[in-house]
């Protein structure tokens, strides 16, 4: 079965039951409306603050865009770039991109003009579809993709560059006769470029459709659950969670926003029983808790059932406050990467809570293992390299067979890059190979810092990374971000962290706000390009 079965499945069984829902809070914002006002007026002026699709609608719109690719001579294997916020076009156009055969392409919105025309060239991409955000950075490339022969607008006001989504209204709503095998290539993802340009991972119809298993066996969801979709569909972690739920018809709400009152309405007003956050948003929304600025009465939140989080290590203070606050909710978090199709290779469990702290064991139908540089498995409560193996694992780095031999071997296991360690039948995180910090011979694990630091009231978010040191090699040094109307100064920091041994103390303490992609990962090689030798060098000079 292919991923663009499921949704004919879906169209057929339940043709106008809600499939998505787009919710704009910003627009609210703007007009100077309440949520409830709106939810209370039925011909509210805010058109744009909530819109939705049923599933028979979903697969109309998928045929539509479908066709219109084949009218245009796009054939299977062609590759079509996706650049839009998170919207109700976006899933549409995704899959009918699958069912003309194509292969989708989809595009980080933070990516500048340059990077856009980077991934473009990278992924050898035949169309682009984008929305009006990114008009200006299409326009400054728009004669340097000359591959990129069909340019489509998703809004108003089409620049003279593109033509306009809307003619899809024109095309079949028929389901294209194209034949897609479960070893055919389905879509184009792209590295998160935290240790340099991104590559292009080449992902299968069987990984998306394993992706779909993976998630529902995990989290059990029904048809009467409903997931909030809050990180970006771009990336692998936001989609593939959501496709537990299409698995089985489920509802999704996209909420355009993350302040922790939209979040909390948005679970209350649609009847979410599903959230996947990422750490900061999850932190805020504890803090808003603990400020008083929302007040859990004000929202219908009994339904709620689980919060999930995934795209980094989860400090487990977090977790133990957020438990605290909701002691009815079930918890999982989930590790994986774009190169294994997103989230689920390994994930605790919402039955092991106990075990808070580590990324817990291999997923459904996943195998894990801890290995040395030369492949051999280290012994229990030892460090090294954590490899998955499995029907989600990507068939190559598009165009670069030397990268894809550093990291995938002939007989299937994919190398993460990720340091980990086994105790007592649990995977525990240490950190990304790339991050370890060697101080005076002795192997530091930032994780491990960060996760201690987080026990600081004070703190609220910290990344440690490592400085060049003339007599160490490297010394560690804490970016610590504080909490809105606390104070917090070295010393404290320095005479909490006598808790730690003292080869782990961080040497630097650096107040300042701590930078995350759309994910959620920590931008450590910002950080050290921002904070290295030459920066502090130049910040000395005042320069």
């Amino acid at each position: 079965m292919k991923i663009t079965d499921v949704l004919a499945e879906n169209a057929a069984k339940w043709p106008n039951d809600v499939a998505l829902v787009e919710i704009n809070p910003q627009e609210l914002e703007n007009r100077h409306t309440t949520w409830r006002e709106y939810s209370l007026i039925e011909s509210s002026p805010v058109e744009a603050f909530r819109s939705e699709i049923t599933w028979a609608q979903f697969e109309e719109k998928a045929n539509r865009f479908a066709n219109l690719l084949l009218s245009r001579g796009y054939k299977k294997g062609d590759k079509v770039a996706i650049l839009l916020m998170n919207c109700l076009e976006w899933l549409p156009i995704y899959f009918g991109v699958l069912r003309a055969g194509c292969m989708a392409v989809p595009l980080n919105f933070r990516y500048t003009a340059d990077e856009i025309k980077y991934c473009l060239d990278l992924s050898d991409a035949d169309a682009l579809v984008f929305g009006p955000e990114f008009t200006g950075r299409v326009e400054q490339i728009a004669d340097r993709i000359p591959r990129v022969r069909a340019r489509f607008y998703v809004g108003d006001d089409c620049p003279s560059f593109a033509e306009p989504y809307r003619i899809v209204s024109y095309c079949s709503s028929r389901t294209p006769s194209v034949e897609i095998a479960d070893d055919d290539d389905a879509a184009v993802y792209f590295s998160s470029g935290t240790t340099g340009f991104p590559k292009a991972i080449i992902l299968r119809h069987s990984c998306l459709m394993h992706s779909c298993r993976v998630e529902q066996n995990h989290h059990g969801q029904t048809k009467d659950d409903c997931f909030l979709c809050i990180p970006p569909l771009y990336h692998t972690g936001a989609k593939m969670h959501w496709f537990g739920s299409f698995l089985v018809g489920g509802k999704a709400v996209l909420l355009k926003g993350v302040k922790p009152e939209w979040v909390l309405r948005a679970v209350s007003e649609e009847h979410c029983t599903i959230v996947w956050l990422l750490v900061p948003w999850a932190q805020d929304i504890l803090d808003a808790i603990e400020r008083g600025d929302v007040k859990l009465s004000d929202y219908r939140l009994d339904q709620w059932r689980l919060m999930h989080i995934g795209a980094q290590p989860v400090p487990p203070a977090l977790i133990r406050r957020w438990k605290q606050v909701f002691p009815k909710h079930d918890y999982d978090t989930n590790y994986g990467l774009s190169e294994s199709t997103g989230p689920g290779a390994v994930h605790l469990g919402v039955e092991n809570i106990d075990h808070v702290g580590a990324i817990g064991v291999a997923g459904y139908g996943w195998q894990t293992k801890i290995v040395n540089p030369d492949g051999s498995e280290v012994e229990p409560g030892k460090v090294g390299e954590l490899a998955l193996k499995g029907p989600g694992v990507m068939k190559e780095y598009y165009k670069n067979p030397e990268a894809t031999r550093e990291i995938l071997s002939p007989d299937g296991w994919l190398r993460t890059g990720d340091m980990a360690e086994l105790r007592d039948g649990f995977i525990y995180l240490v950190d990304r190979a790339k991050d370890v910090i060697i101080t005076g011979g002795e192997n530091l694990y930032p994780v491990q810092i960060e996760d201690f630091l987080r026990g600081n009231d004070a703190i609220k978010d910290v990344a440690v990374i490592g400085l060049a040191d003339s007599r160490l090699g490297e010394i560690a040094a804490a970016i610590i971000e504080v909490k809105e109307g606390r104070t917090l100064t070295e010393a404290q920091v320095n005479e909490f962290c006598l808790g730690l041994p003292r080869y782990k103390r961080p040497r630097k303490v650096i107040f300042a706000p701590v930078p995350r992609n759309p994910t959620g990962k920590i931008e450590k090689p910002k950080l050290r390009k921002m904070y290295g030798a030459d920066a502090l060098v130049a910040q000395q000079n005042g320069l």
